[in-house]
């Protein structure tokens, strides 16, 4: 519901927005642009929000208001003006004017969940073209205090690595009134080219453990930007999409031309970093765009990680196929090099099978997979065409992306440009062949290079390419499934490199890294509900004949506390072994659907990478799976978390149950020397 207040002398008019868990107040005067001034859980609740404009605007040779890194107070954005609002359904939408330059903004916030999704539309209204720099997405101002900023880094084998500092450390302060002046500090988080997650992930979080919290995301697969500022005694967070300042974006506007943000979420919640993420969590489940297919949930079964790596045959696919039946797999996932004339890599792009490479050719192979009972699927790298490719040589230069009038080439990849119609156009039969043709039910869709900053093909700036193609992939894949509603997509790229919420909203599964060492995928695994939805996170289980008993439990668990992503020779398991791994096949069909209404916990806090204990809870109310891996010598964890609670060994039975006992209704597990690993029951 909204409403507009009467303006009274000692205040100025307010626009009240509330929806379940969502109470946002806004204000608005002749001398300054609307603003956000109070953001609860609920009408009694407190509010984490200081008066804050909700949008600014950079265009080409307007000035500044402050001197730093950070991207507020452009002169467009500070002149905005109310021109009027309307509530419709879950939307609020709030339009303003900037009297000097005719510039318009409409402000769009859509409840979702316990969340809201942000997103900004600016309209040239002048007669002369507009040359648009940055346009935030999302602009949340709290009092300063004593809140902890929780940020992510990540790259390639090494995912989700989160740290967490409190705010006075990052932004110091430096007693701006002794001076005279605004205070600079400015921390910033920025993605750098075509990886969106390859270096940082496009989360946040400003915690506090006795007021209401913040968490946000940047929903694009394109360049982001998100910093928190000092700003007149708050902390301004801003949420941005590519900008000229970081991705060399660019975007001219002609007379009556439109520029929309990428759009970002933002949750309130009444506790600390727990309860942010959980708000954040149920904030991605509300905008995702679920099918009646992607319920079921099924275990996926891929050749690739510690198996096949890119070299597959009917020889080495047939005893897979058996092994992964009889663990329990639901579906299987032929993954790369079934292609070209035998280089996964340069071979990319074309997607006829490799002649020759496969006995009875590769419906044999799909042939074996249904009958034994599974459901087949194929890897493509959409994006990707290989130096050897024909496929380089018969499409337009204009369906590449190019710099300086040459084609970005990566390691012998060049990138397509799906905003070209014959990128699309290609990419749409080769889906549509290959599903008729083979009857597939699942695509892995991988990314694996970086391809830079974008592309200055009809595009003012680079980073204005880069965004316009990752919005056309998007549209494509939703179109993909539109036509084929019974087949499952996965998001993958190189592992976790492209881990956000533009592909995420629309795909089914996403692989949270190429990590073997079953070792190093521990944090991994546990910190990936950070980043992505439980029932999303593909963390890959494979194990081999070499390991122990133990070692084998360790790396499935990995797996049960996510999406289990199954891998490995599973034929060469010795009884022993094999039962373990149907053990916790079976352990997380059980829970699969409780997973995916779970929230995740961190009771030793976000994993550091070298930690010699992780843990991750999984909490789905009245009960809970708890995971606890060892990866050093012998310790006693306390569990305050769950006092009072009931905590038992559920996986695996076969193996020797490590000690609990409780302490004043607290839990204390007896963790002995690792590598060993545990998931409990916690009722």
């Amino acid at each position: 519901m909204t409403s507009t207040e009467p303006q009274h002398r000692d205040r100025e008019p307010a626009i009240e927005w509330a929806h379940s868990g969502l109470h946002l107040r806004f204000d608005h005067g002749d001398d300054h642009p609307v603003r956000l001034v109070h953001w609860a859980t609920g009408p009694d609740a407190p509010s984490v929000a200081a008066p804050s404009a909700i949008v600014d605007v950079s265009t080409a040779g307007e000035h500044r208001a402050r001197h730093n890194q950070s991207l507020l107070l452009w002169g467009a954005g500070l002149r905005l003006r109310y021109t009027g609002h309307e509530a419709h359904g879950d939307e609020l939408r709030i339009r303003q004017h900037d009297p000097e330059s005719g510039l318009e903004v409409t402000s769009v916030f859509r409840a979702a969940g316990p969340g809201v999704q942000i997103r900004h539309t600016v309209r040239n209204g002048t007669e002369d073209d507009l040359m648009l720099l940055s346009v935030s997405s999302a602009l949340v101002a709290v009092p300063e205090g004593a809140h902890d900023v929780l940020w992510g880094e990540s790259e390639w084998l090494a995912e989700g690595r989160w740290h967490q500092r409190p705010i006075s450390e990052l932004l110091p302060d430096v007693n701006p009134a002794f001076h005279g002046r605004r205070p600079r500090g400015n921390f910033s988080v920025t993605s750098h080219g075509s990886f969106s997650s390859g270096e940082f992930l496009p989360t946040g979080v400003l915690a506090i453990n006795d007021g209401p919290s913040i968490a946000w995301q940047v929903e694009t697969s394109a360049g982001w930007h998100w910093e928190a500022t000092q700003n007149e005694g708050t902390v301004t967070v801003g949420v941005y999409g590519p900008t000229d300042l970081y991705h060399q974006f660019a975007e001219r506007l002609a007379p009556g031309g439109e520029f929309t943000t990428v759009p970002a979420g933002f949750c309130v919640a009444d506790g600390g970093r727990d309860a942010a993420f959980a708000a954040l969590t149920d904030y991605r489940r509300a905008i995702r765009e679920l099918r009646p297919v992607d319920a079921g949930l099924p275990l996926v079964y891929n050749d690739f990680m510690n198996t096949l790596m890119a070299g597959p045959s009917t020889e080495k696919e047939l005893p897979l196929i058996e092994a992964a039946a009889k663990a329990g797999a639901e579906y299987y996932c032929i993954d790369a090099g079934w292609y070209g004339t035998g280089n996964w890599w340069t071979d990319s792009g074309d997607w006829h099978e490799a002649p020759g490479q496969f006995n009875g050719g590769l419906i044999s192979v799909i042939d074996a997979i249904r009958a034994k009972g599974m459901r087949p699927g194929i890897w493509l790298e959409p994006e990707a065409v290989g130096a050897n490719a024909a496929l380089g040589q018969q499409l337009p230069e204009e369906a590449f992306f190019q710099r300086f009038g040459r084609r970005v080439s990566e390691t012998g990849h060049f990138q397509l440009d799906f905003r070209h119609p014959a990128a699309r156009a290609h990419l749409d039969e080769a889906v549509d062949r290959l599903v008729n043709e083979f009857g597939l039910s699942f695509f892995k869709l991988d990314y694996n290079v970086n391809s830079g900053v974008g592309t200055d093909v009809d595009a003012d700036g680079p980073g204005a390419g880069l965004l316009g193609h990752t919005r056309a992939f998007r549209d494509w894949l939703s179109d993909a499934q539109a036509r084929h509603p019974e087949v499952l997509f996965e998001s993958c790229s190189s592992g976790g490199m492209r881990m956000d919420y533009n592909l995420l909203s629309v795909a089914h599964l996403q692989s949270t890294s190429d990590q073997q060492d079953f070792r190093r995928y521990a944090p991994i695994a546990a910190a990936a509900p950070a980043s992505v939805l439980p029932e999303q996170a593909g963390n890959w289980a494979y194990p081999a004949a070499s390991m122990s008993p133990e070692e084998t439990a360790f790396a499935m668990t990995a797996g049960v506390m996510g999406r289990l992503y199954l891998s490995g020779f599973l034929g060469e398991l010795d009884s022993e072994r094999f039962a373990l791994v149907r053990e916790a096949v079976a352990l997380h069909k059980d829970w699969r659907h409780r997973i995916a209404e779970a929230h995740p916990v961190w009771p030793l806090g976000l994993p550091g990478w070298d930690d010699e204990v992780i843990a991750l809870q999984l909490d789905a109310g009245s009960e809970s799976l708890l995971a606890l891996w060892s990866r050093g010598e012998a310790a006693e964890i306390w569990l305050p978390g769950l006092r009072g609670r009931t905590v038992e060994q559920v996986y695996p039975v076969a193996l020797p149950e490590w000690k609990i006992r409780t302490a004043g209704g607290v839990p204390v597990v007896e963790v002995p020397a690792g590598p060993a690993a545990r998931i409990f029951a916690a009722r």
